[in-house]
């Protein structure tokens, strides 16, 4: 049970990391074009929602798949180790690793991984959306907080090594959530997933480095 709603809360949240890349592109079109889409996003839904009534909506969710997702990892985590006296579990048995022992960087770095990016997650926050830390000046405008902030060298390192952590997580995380919900029963299914795994983990690690890295070389703002 745990294992499908750790799956299910980790699809929700490539969902919303799809649509957040697609957001960030938008710095792209200008700061027309980018405060715009900033402030449709939280028109979306009037009159029958209030203002930001979507936005806050998404938000809940999100930060529900989260903690669901957080939540079954650690509780997974603990139970293994007591199983196993702290020794760990045999686990994805292959021709590579006949012993079971996890081999590959990202399903080896999950757990850590994960910390880094939650950690990056509250400084984000508080960088992009709360306008409470202001690396190169506040502004009430969108884009200028983003282009602000990256034009500053470690504000982008610092979000290429939480962007690579989070394409790590997601090639381990997205094949195994669907192997968790039965999607790996042949080996062409497994290839499929191989596959899907690693286009997603790409498109969206160049799609959130996209941004940052025009920003400070001077090809955007």
């Amino acid at each position: 049970m745990l294992k499908a709603v750790m799956a299910i809360s980790g699809l929700l949240m490539v969902l919303f990391l799809l649509a957040h890349m697609y957001g960030n592109l938008h710095v792209f079109a200008g700061q027309e074009g980018f405060d715009a889409y900033a402030h449709a996003f939280r028109t979306l839904g009037e009159p029958f929602l209030p203002f930001a009534g979507a936005l806050w909506i998404i938000r809940v969710t999100l930060i529900a798949a989260v903690l669901l997702h957080v939540y079954s990892m650690v509780t997974l985590w603990l139970r293994a180790r007591a199983a196993t006296g702290g020794q760990g579990g045999l686990r994805y048995q292959s021709t590579q690793a006949p012993t079971g022992v996890q081999r590959s960087y990202a399903s080896f770095t999950m757990r850590w991984g994960g910390v880094t990016l939650g950690l990056f997650l509250i400084f984000h926050l508080l960088h992009m959306t709360t306008n409470t830390i202001t690396p190169g000046g506040a502004s009430s405008s969108p884009y200028e907080r983003v282009v602000n902030g990256f034009g500053i060298w470690w504000v982008v390192l610092s979000y290429t090594i939480a962007v690579i952590a989070l394409g790590f997580h997601l090639w381990h995380g997205f094949w195994s959530a669907f192997a968790t919900l039965g999607a790996n029963t042949s080996l062409r299914r497994r290839q499929h997933l191989n596959v899907a795994a690693s286009v997603i983990a790409l498109v969206i690690t160049l799609g959130f480095l996209a941004p940052p890295f025009s920003i400070l070389f001077g090809w955007v703002g």
